[in-house]
């Protein structure tokens, strides 16, 4: 079974109906992959006493519904739907075990889920599916990136990434890991340091 992951608060910026939807148009398109993928989607609920969020979260219930109900056989469905609030230590084997990992934001400064799934996943030959308009894109170049409005490129996407050679994706994540690695927190606290050093001296 081919495991992909996601991570999210329930939040508009998120794209999670954009994820589910490319899993609907990768499975239609490439049906072969029927029973033998399957998205986990960890949805921690978010400001749900505000009535735009709690509808958002009806609406995502629904379209997981509607999207298992289309492709499931047997007892396979191709999207787990977890909505609860998970600890670190909950989601650290989900990573473990995941073939891909999805991070489809719409809009994000910097997404720290894409950097613990690289740092997680080890020398095994695992691919980061990232939004072009998450921060964390412009180091983790070698992740298979994406438009997450274009439901056709995202599931060309997962397409690719779930083909992509054994010794491409350790390479890839081997590359990002090194990323991850140097640019921690306290590089960039002392990158921040240096830069008010710098403007206190002008």
């Amino acid at each position: 079974m081919i495991v992909a992951i996601g991570v999210d608060r329930i939040d508009y910026t998120k794209g999670i109906k954009e994820r589910f939807l490319a899993v609907d148009r990768f499975l239609e398109k490439w049906p072969q992959y029927r029973k033998r993928f399957v998205l986990v989607q960890i949805g921690a609920p978010s400001r749900t006493h505000i009535k735009s969020y709690h509808d958002l979260s009806a609406e995502i219930d629904e379209l997981v519904q509607k999207i298992n109900w289309k492709h499931s056989e047997d007892s396979w469905s191709p999207i787990v739907y977890l909505r609860r609030h998970f600890t670190p230590e909950e989601i650290r084997p989900f990573y473990a075990l995941a073939d891909l990992c999805v991070v489809s934001s719409l809009h994000d400064g910097m997404n720290l889920v894409a950097k613990e799934f690289v740092a997680a996943a080890g020398d095994r030959p695992a691919a980061l599916i990232l939004s072009r308009f998450t921060g964390a894109a412009r180091e983790l170049a070698d992740a298979v990136l994406i438009n997450p409005y274009s439901i056709e490129e995202f599931a060309d996407a997962i397409r690719a990434a779930i083909e992509m050679p054994d010794g491409e994706k350790r390479k890839r994540l081997e590359n990002m890991r090194a990323i991850v690695s140097e640019n921690n927190a306290y590089r960039w606290a002392a990158n921040i340091i240096i830069e008010l050093t710098s403007l206190k001296k002008t």
